[in-house]
């Protein structure tokens, strides 16, 4: 079953390659979509593909890179669009 999730990850995780490596495991899985730091601190990250795989996607973000320190993700099921292509780094409109 093909799944979409809005994810937000907060806690010390900006500057320390966070989005890379999400970019990096979003990829071993097969995972399409984005990821971007917002003004606020967190990180933001847009996940498309199979159920299980964005779930696997999710406890990874969960651990974080291990320069990094997680306090919290939330996620958001949203209804799968397939609009991606491939998974990238992106930046937010409000900086």
């Amino acid at each position: 079953m093909k799944a979409r999730a809005h994810i937000f990850v907060s806690g010390w995780i900006q500057g320390v390659f966070f989005r890379d490596q999400t970019q990096k495991w979003a990829n071993s899985l097969s995972i399409t979509g984005w990821v971007r730091n917002l003004k606020d601190g967190r990180v933001e990250v847009m996940a498309e593909g199979d159920k299980e795989k964005v779930e696997d996607l999710i406890s990874q973000l969960k651990q974080g890179p291990s320069l990094a320190r997680v306090e919290n993700v939330e996620v958001d099921w949203e209804d799968y669009k397939g609009e991606f292509k491939d998974f990238s780094i992106t930046h937010a409109d409000i900086w």
